[in-house]
């Protein structure tokens, strides 16, 4: 048996057997099926099935060839429903910043860039728990932040080598409908991929069998792209979007999931999970440090940081004093909550290791 091939059954003491390219293909139509309706996610699924049949470095070549061809092929099917005008403005600093993004490859924390893409991608999970009205709000972009979104696009790209999900938001919030949606999402990225399939060439990491695997996937992502049209049809607008955020907040659990898990065993932290009847929290504590990230349906998505009180203003520390006085506490802890668009703080009181006052305050 090949390297690139997979066992099925025996049958009768002859081997029957699946080419790796078959399996590849399977998976891919699947992959890229869904990676239309959710807004991005096809690597995630490609990437575990691509690394039994080749080497680690070749995985993402063969990713972006499909996926390049995955944009062709919906630009060809849905070509009247792109929206141009948002086309002119993103691509142009998308180009220049993936070039800038796999320059700085090296100098970023990947850790720290998971972290942040992770907290960005679960806070569109309150949008999960709103009302039809707040799901299909929309408001058309000007240049400006069409331009500053093409380029962080590109330089999120660079690095990570996708930007699919990530950007989710931006484009079911742009006053498009699904269609649109799709087709000019395929026009913005298809460019992305192209140079990205140049950059793998240039540094070697293309092979023979990542071109076949490439082109299994690619003919993958054309059949997916047919069937698109039908798929859609029984599918709402509101529906695509709650899909899509749903897939955003899925996928940044994942990615925080693999930052904490990181930082347990690189920097011997704790981690917990605290469930309440309104609220879901994760607490993450390592030498000195404390942060925790609160989910609730009726504040939303918060973080929590711990700091010291001599940090709080002077009128603030006198106040967290006398309680502490109060209620003879023999610790304090304070953090800084974080929520949209605001700002306050905690203060937790203990004696004898046990919790025994809380307050928040601004």
């Amino acid at each position: 048996m090949t390297h690139g091939t997979l066992v099925a059954y025996q049958k009768g003491g002859a081997e029957t057997t699946v080419t790796g390219e078959i399996v590849v293909f399977i998976t891919s139509y699947i992959a890229y099926l869904l990676s239309a309706l959710c807004g991005g996610g096809a690597g995630l699924i490609m990437i575990p099935v691509l690394g039994f049949f080749l080497p680690v470095q070749y995985v993402p070549a063969a990713i972006s060839l499909g996926s390049a061809t995955s944009s062709i092929s919906r630009i060809a099917i849905f070509y009247r429903n792109i929206r141009f005008d948002i086309v002119r403005w993103f691509i142009p600093p998308a180009i220049g910043a993936v070039w800038l993004g796999a320059w700085l490859i090296d100098s970023v924390n990947p850790l720290l860039l998971e972290f942040v893409i992770g907290i960005f991608l679960v806070w569109n999970l309150t949008l999960l728990f709103k009302d039809d009205s707040e799901v299909m709000a929309s408001k058309a972009p000007h240049g400006a932040k069409l331009v500053i979104t093409g380029f962080l696009a590109g330089f999120v790209s660079g690095i990570t080598g996708a930007v699919g999900l990530l950007f989710n938001r931006f484009y079911l919030r742009c006053g498009m409908n699904k269609e649109e949606i799709i087709a000019t999402r395929a026009a913005n990225e298809v460019l992305l991929h192209l140079i990205k399939i140049v950059l793998y060439s240039l540094f070697g990491l293309v092979n023979l069998k990542s071109v076949g695997m490439g082109v299994a996937i690619a003919l993958a992502a054309i059949v997916s792209s047919l069937s698109l049209k039908s798929v859609l049809a029984f599918i709402s607008e509101t529906l695509f979007r709650k899909i899509g955020y749903f897939a955003m907040a899925f996928s940044g659990f994942l990615l925080l999931a693999h930052t904490f898990g990181e930082l347990v065993k690189n920097s011997h932290a704790t981690l917990t999970l605290v469930s309440e009847t309104s609220a879901f929290e994760t607490q993450l504590t390592w030498q000195q440090n404390h942060l925790s990230l609160e989910f609730s349906r009726a504040r939303g998505i918060e973080i929590e940081l711990g700091m010291p009180v001599s940090e709080l203003s002077l009128e603030q520390q006198q106040h967290v004093k006398k309680l502490a006085h109060e209620y003879r506490a023999e610790k304090t802890v304070i953090e800084a909550v974080y929520g949209f668009r605001a700002r306050s703080f905690e203060a937790y009181f203990y004696r004898q290791g046990k919790l025994v006052h809380k307050i928040k305050f601004n």
